[in-house]
């Protein structure tokens, strides 16, 4: 059976309070003085609001007394509070609406930002749907909180004690009828809000679930076609919907419960009210007046009561929201820039040092990605990257950027270790060509342009044709400006491979780094490419991953990797004549390869 990525039972009982929403309050500071002008139409509106049962008891009671004049000015001045009423009520609306967007869409931007900078340690823990929901679901929740909930919690908390307070003034003997029953209904408040909250945090944690797993299907659609993966995925998902439908079934049972315990209690009183009230004016201890008054007053604290009742799940589910958009924001990266860091080279010579570097997957921390790695690549060298399927070559191209760091050991980039560098000024002084391209949802020309933003027309021109992309380019629809669709899905992998090489040309970094870069071109682009690769590598330092060896046998030094480890170093016919891991490959490409062709 699925379960839900949620946190441990500790980690829920956080959410057993709305405490947590205390952590909104760096996002809310910024506008003190819109949510000052929010509070001030708030107050003026509630005192508006228990101005009008007295203008009601006013007109009630001269009816039949007062004069025509003095009567129509008491309808005149009861129309006057109600267009107060609606005029501050459209401005707290606006004001608290507006404070709640802008908020919400800093909150959002917030985690946006510290997600696009974490590391691949990071994701190996969290899927990226689940971190989508979040920064989607959470957020609607907390708007809906801030934009709505707070202010009307905080209007119908002054309408409830100017209520009870102006409810005294008028009855002393009534108020307590109708007032007993508040003790009440804040006992079912207490103990079934804290079953609604954990339900609530339960609900989210399964749209998270569902959100992530549909997220990973998606993206991966022709995969699951390809192995009639269908019936399977969809059930998968069904069944995560329905675990986050029953959590939301739950809640809303325990909700209802909480509702009609309320109500019941709170209209009780009422009637009892009503029933002495009735009594009352009959024995002419009050006027009917006072008795419109009070039930005006009435109605308005139950009102008040049950908005807060309602109010109050609503604000333990943006709890729980808070609490999973904090944990995001306050992620510890296992990758951290320096407090300070080395004022950035203008120009870097691209020498990269290994020194006895020992690295292993935080995902697989008993297996050895790199068992006492020692290499160094000289400014401008060429250095080809070998050997079998997990060997640790990738592992290399990852380390060099930063995306980890290594257990033991350092990695220097022109004598700077990189843990004393900041991550996005080094980074500038590489480019990648990843085996796996990313092609982003825009046109050709803008994610050739991605290497270098401020390139121009000419200069992504330039770099299409250096990769030999330029042709297929121009016979798209609309040549570079053609849209290439989510992660480039109108083009051929060799297309999306030579854009790819394109956008590291554009880049003109000191240190290129080419991870398996013509492993889905054709044999003729494949030699384009390397023309272009071997031209662009004349003035660059350049590491070179590949399982093909006849792209590497022109590399100034070919390294050979087993089992994390360097085996072996030297040129393609110093390799071979020595024997060893790489002859053996060299001659199953070359030899054996040739004969079953």
């Amino acid at each position: 059976m699925a379960q839900p990525p949620v946190q441990s039972e500790q980690d829920r009982a956080k959410s057993k309070d709305i405490g947590a929403l205390r952590e909104l309050w760096p996002f809310v500071r910024p506008y003190r003085l819109l949510l000052v002008a929010a509070l001030v139409a708030l107050v003026l509106t509630a005192m508006v609001s228990l101005v009008l049962p007295i203008a009601a008891r006013r007109v009630v009671d001269n009816f039949n007394v007062a004069e025509d004049g003095l009567l129509a000015g008491y309808f005149v001045a009861a129309i006057g509070v109600a267009g107060l009423l609606a005029v501050g009520s459209s401005l707290r609306y606006y004001l608290v609406t507006r404070l709640g967007e802008r908020v919400v869409a800093d909150i959002r931007k917030a985690v946006f930002d510290r997600m696009i900078g974490m590391s691949p340690a990071f994701f190996e823990k969290i899927m990226t749907g689940e971190v989508l929901s979040r920064i989607t679901t959470d957020t609607t929740l907390i708007l809906s909180v801030i934009g709505s909930s707070v202010s009307i919690a905080l209007r119908n908390s002054l309408i409830l004690v100017g209520g009870i307070a102006l409810m005294l003034w008028t009855s002393v003997k009534m108020s307590l009828l109708v007032l007993w029953p508040i003790p009440v209904i804040v006992l079912p408040i207490i103990f079934l809000g804290r079953r609604v909250r954990a339900l609530s945090k339960e609900n989210q944690d399964w749209i998270a679930a569902s959100s992530g797993d549909a997220s990973e299907q998606l993206l991966a659609a022709q995969t699951v076609q390809a192995f009639t993966h269908e019936t399977l995925s969809r059930r998968k998902f069904s069944d995560v919907t329905e675990k986050s439908f029953d959590a939301a079934k739950r809640r809303i049972t325990v909700r209802a419960l909480m509702t009609a315990i309320v109500i019941f209690i709170a209209f009780s009183g009422v009637v009892g009210f009503l029933w002495m009230g009735a009594n009352d004016v009959r024995s002419g201890v009050i006027t009917v007046g006072e008795l419109v008054q009070f039930m005006i007053y009435t109605v308005m604290v139950s009102g008040a009561v049950a908005a807060l009742t309602e109010i109050w799940g609503e604000l333990q589910r943006a709890s729980g929201a808070t609490e999973r958009l904090v944990e995001l924001l306050s992620a510890e990266d296992e990758v951290m820039d320096p407090v300070a860091s080395p004022v950035r080279k203008e120009h870097r010579e691209g020498r990269i040092e290994f020194r006895d570097v020992h690295f292993s997957y935080p995902s697989r921390p008993g297996v050895s990605a790199l068992d006492g790695v020692s290499l160094d690549v000289q400014p401008g060298e060429t250095v080809a990257l070998v050997g079998p399927s997990g060997a640790g070559k990738t592992t290399i191209i990852q380390l060099i950027q930063r995306f980890y760091d290594p257990q033991s050991g350092a990695i220097l980039f022109d004598g700077d270790d990189l843990r004393t560098l900041a991550r996005e000024e080094f980074r500038h002084d590489i480019a990648l060509v990843p085996q796996d391209p990313v092609i982003f949802a825009d046109t050709a020309r803008e994610n050739i342009r991605f290497g270098r933003p401020g390139a121009t027309d000419e200069e992504v021109e330039a770099a299409a044709r250096a990769a030999a992309a330029d042709e297929f380019l121009r016979d798209l629809p609309d040549g570079y400006d053609s849209y290439v669709g989510e992660r480039g899905v109108m083009l051929s992998g060799g297309q999306k491979q030579r854009i790819a090489i394109a956008r590291a040309i554009l880049r003109d970094a000191p240190v290129l780094l080419l991870d398996e870069a013509t492993s889905a071109l054709d044999a003729e682009s494949e030699a384009a490419v390397q023309k272009a690769v071997e031209q662009l590598a004349q003035d660059r330092t350049t590491l070179i991953v590949a399982h093909r060896l006849a792209t590497v046998k022109k590399a100034d030094r070919i390294v050979v990797f087993d089992k994390g480890r360097i085996v072996a170093q030297g040129t393609h016919d110093a390799l071979v004549a020595e024997g060893g891991l790489y002859s053996r490959l060299a001659r199953l490409q070359f030899t054996e390869g040739a004969l079953a062709s």
